[in-house]
């Protein structure tokens, strides 16, 4: 068993002192002495299997240290100051913050899942090795989970999908997460699994021959092009074809992407000029391309993706990366981490963030319910991507609004939020966010409040934790002055002084509830709306049992009553927009005109900088062209001159327009990747990338650009032009 350890050890990228392994192989081995798993097989055979896991995923020496030592403090009488004497303090903390996170349960009882989630975040917010080590444990688990009861193992099944499979996709441990789904697959569903696993293995050998004859066309033009690489067919995950199936309604026979062809090269230019032949081989589908090289996942992931039409007219997945990109498309955090003396081992890297929010959410929220549902949107969900004025990509939830986007931002400007553009048109604070789009939050110039209705607003836990703590915060004494009168009046309302149920140890009870210290605090609770007065009356006159039935705060917020003052509010609020000037609008004034719609022409697309006019629609408000737009010019010879009208652009910085071009040229080799390069070094965004040999000797490459201006426009037309074989540029009206 350590034989087979120490070999995989010395294929690992990561350096590893065999001595420190064999001396905690040692240990765990006289710890576990006796004891075995229901396999009847030696208990120490776990730690060393969870050890191999990330061995293989190329962790260093104290993370392989602690997997072997994980379970020796809870399971023999080795006391944390042992392993600290023998293998210092890392690797004691290590151990530690496993055997602290202990074995997560899915239970019947919310609040004891809570606490156990609560337990993880906190230990992930220390030292993310520390689910490291808990991933692989539970990924063994998983693979030894036949000799459990058939009621366990849905039990741990269950527990994959609700915990441990998004948490490896949110670190980008994307190998880890599809076994354990496939695994959880199996027990939960056993009937749907093995129907798929029988359907899959009749046709795979078909399946199989009709991929490598792909993979040797691909090689052979990238190999002629002088773009060394690796390529496989990578088959889909049984558990990802199975929610394809569901989510579409579709048989297997009519699920044709079933295997990923992934190419690996060296470098990010030869991404794009493998990106390139394989669409001159092959026809891409239009609005299946991703970049996530240009604009890399929240996890890291970065890779070219694209679709496109294989030999009998099937569609098949290309994702194109580099070596390195590809390790981290497997281990994600794991294949990053810092593990060089001196550094320090223990701060989370920026770009998960989200750790830290998800435990400064766990401090805010008292009611197990409530962090449950916010856990579950932090980690479980998904998530949607969007833009700020500049380019810079900004996950959130679904579901998540303006005010969301707010806070991730600043929290000042959270608080100072007053309205809001989304992709240059005004929206409302409530409005959804989309993947994609580019959102420009306006904010007062002054200090502003936030309110306490857009808690009912916004989705993302950060945001919540930020407008509940500057309530709890800012208006300490107000809040106590206007929890108190809140909780006379509820207590009255139901025959009671609250003065007399305020006391012994149901009000000791609830106060502690919320981190509290004196009846003070429980009255800046109330008063500042985090907690309604019915529930700490009900709490202290009822019990818990009774207050925990209760409607939460935000689902009190969206009452009928408070659905009306919300309409209120919302009157108001037109009644004030009215009063702006059109220039709130896409960055431009219409002369004579300050309660009017502005909309962009979409046969003409114009861009800062352009000569442009305006003409009043029927029902559209203005619709602004460029001034040589044909359309325009058109309209300019039957309408009446009335309805054409003067506008100008206002001094709109760091905002992006659409637009479109299209490339003539001569095929050559390359093509695609030089023309992706000058956006790269102009800082061009790309929506979509269509390149189509035409047959004659001809390719046509259509961009779909997010710019700034049209003089940024005009100067990279200029350099794509003086690129060799290009034949003709030019915008094509409407993005």
């Amino acid at each position: 068993m350590l034989q087979e350890l120490l070999s995989k050890i010395d294929k690992s990228p990561a350096e590893i002192d065999k001595e420190v392994v064999i001396r905690a192989y040692n240990l765990a081995s006289l710890a576990h002495k006796g004891q075995t798993r229901l396999s009847g097989e030696p208990y120490v055979v776990h730690p060393i299997e969870v050890a191999g896991i990330l061995v293989e995923i190329g962790v260093d020496t104290n993370t392989i240290a602690a997997a072997l030592l994980h379970d020796v403090v809870e399971d023999s009488d080795y006391t944390y100051e042992d392993i600290e004497k023998g293998f210092g303090h890392e690797v004691a903390e290590l151990v530690e913050g496993v055997t602290k996170l202990g074995k997560i349960e899915y239970r019947s009882r919310e609040e004891e899942q809570a606490d156990n989630v609560r337990k993880m975040v906190l230990a992930m917010s220390k030292d993310i090795r520390v689910v490291l080590i808990k991933l692989a444990d539970r990924l063994h688990n998983m693979r030894t989970l036949r000799f459990k009861s058939p009621d366990k193992q849905k039990e741990k099944a269950k527990e994959v999908f609700d915990i441990y499979a998004p948490l490896a996709h949110r670190l980008g441990m994307f190998k880890i997460k599809w076994e354990l789904e496939d695994l959880a697959f199996r027990y939960l569903n056993p009937t749907e699994y093995y129907d798929l696993v029988d359907q899959i293995a009749e046709k795979r050998k078909e399946r199989e021959e009709y991929i490598q004859r792909i993979i040797a066309q691909i090689k052979g033009d990238l190999e002629r092009a002088g773009i060394p690489c690796d390529i496989d067919g990578r088959p889909k995950h049984f558990y990802s074809i199975y929610k394809k199936m569901n989510n579409k309604s579709k048989t297997l026979d009519q699920i044709f992407d079933l295997t990923a062809i992934r190419v690996l090269v060296g470098t990010i230019k030869e991404c794009y000029g493998a990106l390139g032949q394989v669409h001159t081989i092959f026809k891409p589908i239009p609005g299946r391309f991703k970049d996530y090289i240009a604009m890399p996942k929240p996890n890291m992931y970065q890779s070219l993706h694209t679709t496109v039409i294989g030999p009998q007219g099937k569609p098949f997945e290309v994702q194109i990366r580099t070596y390195e990109m590809h390790r981290t498309a497997e281990y994600g955090i794991a294949a990053h981490w810092n593990y060089k003396e001196g550094n320090d081992k223990k701060t989370v890297d920026q770009r998960y963030v989200w750790l830290r929010e998800m435990l400064e959410w766990g401090n805010m929220t008292q009611d197990a319910g409530e962090f449950m549902d916010g856990f579950k949107v932090d980690l479980l969900e998904g998530e949607v991507l969007v833009f700020t004025p500049k380019g810079d990509v900004i996950s959130l939830p679904p579901e998540s609004t303006p005010l969301d986007f707010a806070y991730r931002i600043h929290t000042d400007i959270g608080h100072r939020t007053v309205g809001a553009k989304v992709n240059g048109n005004m929206v409302s604070l409530d409005y959804r966010l989309k993947t994609g789009e580019i959102v420009e939050i306006l904010t007062a110039k002054g200090p502003k409040e936030p309110s306490i209705h857009w808690l009912s607003m916004v989705k993302s836990n950060h945001a919540k934790s930020k407008i509940r703590s500057w309530f709890k915060k800012e208006k300490r004494e107000e809040n106590i002055l206007k929890g108190r009168e809140l909780l006379e009046k509820e207590a009255k309302k139901r025959g009671h002084n609250f003065s007399e149920i305020a006391r012994g140890v149901p009000l000791h009870q609830i106060i502690t509830r919320y981190n509290g210290t004196s009846i003070e605090d429980l009255y800046v609770e109330v008063g500042s709306g985090q907690t309604p007065a019915a529930f700490v009356v009900t709490f202290l006159t009822q019990g818990e049992e009774k207050a925990l039935a209760l409607p939460t705060l935000e689902e009190e917020l969206v009452t009928a009553k408070d659905l009306v003052e919300d309409a209120k509010k919302k009157a108001e609020a037109r009644k004030k927009r009215k009063k702006l000037k059109s220039e709130n609008f896409f960055g431009v004034t219409v002369t004579g005109m300050d309660n009017v719609e502005v909309r962009f022409a979409k046969c003409c697309t114009p861009l800062p900088g352009e000569d442009i006019e305006g003409f009043i629609t029927n029902v559209r408000g203005i619709s602004v062209h460029r001034s040589d737009c044909p359309n325009f010019l058109r309209l300019k010879q039957v309408e009446d001159p009335d309805r054409f009208v003067e506008v100008a652009w206002q001094n709109q910085k760091d905002s992006f327009y659409a637009a479109r071009l299209r490339i003539d040229a001569e095929n050559r080799q390359n093509l695609l990747t030089d023309v992706m390069m000058v956006l790269q070094e102009m800082h061009v965004g790309t929506n979509a990338v269509n390149a189509e040999e035409q047959g004659n000797g001809k390719s046509v490459i259509e961009l779909s650009l997010l710019i700034s201006s049209s003089n940024l426009l005009t100067e990279l037309i200029k350099r794509l032009k003086k690129l060799p074989a290009i034949l003709d540029v030019h915008r094509v009206g409407g993005a």
